[in-house]
C-alpha cells in the first residue's frame, strides 16, 4: 500500500497540468476523507465511468492519487483509489491558473450540494493591516480544523482574500456601492 505523504506542494508545469481540468479537482476532493471506485466516483460526481477513468489515469501518472486496494468481484478486479497526498499547496507560475480551474471545481459541487450551503462574496475596502490580519485568521482557523472521522459528513471549505483589479478613477466616476 502506498504511503500518504502529508503536503504536496504543486509548483511545476506537469503537475498544474495534470490539475488542469475541474473534474480531477472534484475527484480530488471526494478522494480526500475515503477511497472509492471508478463506478462510485462516477455515481456521486454525476460524470460517465470512462470520464472518471481518464482522469483518474492522469492523476495517478502524476503520483497524486494511487489504487489502495483492489478486491475480487463477480469475475473482475475491482481498484479502490486513494489520494496520496492530504493537503496540497500552490506555487509559481501555474498557481493563478489552478485558482481559476478549482473555482470551476467548487461551482460544480456547489450546483450539488446537499442542503442550502453557506456562499458569501463581499467587496470591501481593508486596509493592509487589515487585509494580512484577515488574512492570517482566515488561513488560521481552516488550518486548524480536525477531520472528524469517516462516519461524518463530508464538507468543502473554501476561502479567499484577493485584490479585484482596481477601477479608473475620474471625476466623472462615482464609488462603485460595496456587495
Amino acid at each position: 500500500m502506498a504511503e500518504i505523504v502529508d503536503h504536496l506542494e504543486v509548483s511545476s508545469a506537469a503537475q498544474f497540468k495534470a490539475l488542469g481540468h475541474p473534474l480531477r479537482h472534484r475527484l480530488l476532493f471526494a478522494l480526500g476523507q475515503e477511497a472509492a471506485t471508478i463506478s462510485q466516483l462516477a455515481a456521486a460526481l454525476g460524470t460517465a465511468k470512462g470520464n472518471v477513468a481518464h482522469h483518474l489515469g492522469v492523476l495517478r501518472d502524476a503520483g497524486m492519487v494511487h489504487v489502495a486496494e483492489t478486491r475480487q468481484v463477480r469475475g473482475g478486479t475491482e481498484q479502490y483509489y486513494r489520494r496520496s497526498v492530504r493537503r496540497f499547496g500552490f506555487t509559481g507560475e501555474g498557481a493563478r491558473a489552478n485558482n481559476t480551474v478549482a473555482l470551476q471545481a467548487v461551482a460544480a459541487d456547489l450546483e450539488t450540494a446537499e442542503g442550502d450551503p453557506l456562499f458569501t462574496v463581499r467587496n470591501l475596502r481593508l486596509t493592509a493591516a487589515q487585509a494580512e490580519e484577515l488574512a492570517t485568521t482566515l488561513s488560521e482557523l481552516v488550518d486548524g480544523l480536525t477531520d472528524a472521522g469517516p462516519d461524518e459528513a463530508r464538507y468543502g471549505v473554501a476561502i479567499s482574500l484577493y485584490r479585484p483589479r482596481q477601477p479608473l478613477h475620474s471625476p466623472h466616476h462615482s464609488p462603485q456601492p460595496q456587495l
